[in-house]
């Protein structure tokens, strides 16, 4: 099985620190994973330090293969081939994974714009779309991650838009 992880176009050390460390390997191989696919980005953990431009990189760790890249112009296809994702909580990538019905575990990066990924990751966590964690509580929630108990997307609807808009202004 493989897992997909994406910090977004910035830079997230601490969820590459926390998707690298021995515990969550672990975790990952016990849970039956045993490929995980990183796009870095700007990262700057040592064991991204050798990726140069876009090129790809594999290594093999505590019997998980990973490979790291840092961009591609297009993440749906990785996002298509997971069987779990791991991600910053940018709204975009969030939007994408779920409507892909694909399993996702995300943390908030707080270095970013008055921490705004928290409030979105707690909102459809609390909605039961997603699990979201912290960096140090990654092994953990995808230890216990119980992807049957998810509750799924809601499907894209175009007037939803519109008829909020009438009921506001009070066409409805």
């Amino acid at each position: 099985m493989k897992v997909f992880v994406t910090v977004g176009s910035t830079k997230f050390d601490a969820l590459i620190q926390a998707i690298l460390s021995d515990s969550t390997l672990r975790v990952l191989k016990k849970r039956g994973y045993h490929r995980l696919v990183i796009q870095c980005g700007n990262s700057a953990h040592e064991f991204v330090n050798f990726v140069d431009g876009d090129r790809v990189h594999k290594v093999e760790q505590d019997g998980v293969s990973i490979e790291v890249w840092r961009y591609k112009p297009s993440l749906k296809e990785a996002f298509e081939e997971a069987d779990l994702v791991i991600s910053h909580a940018g709204s975009g990538t969030i939007l994408e994974v779920l409507r892909l019905g694909k399993p996702l575990i995300v943390i908030p990066n707080p270095t970013l714009l008055d921490n705004h990924q928290e409030e979105v990751a707690t909102a459809l966590s609390e909605l039961g779309h997603l699990k979201s964690c912290t960096p140090s509580q990654l092994p953990t929630t995808i230890e216990g991650f119980d992807t049957t108990s998810m509750v799924p997307f809601p499907p894209f609807d175009g007037n939803r838009f519109q008829r909020l808009l009438d009921e506001q202004m009070g066409f409805v």
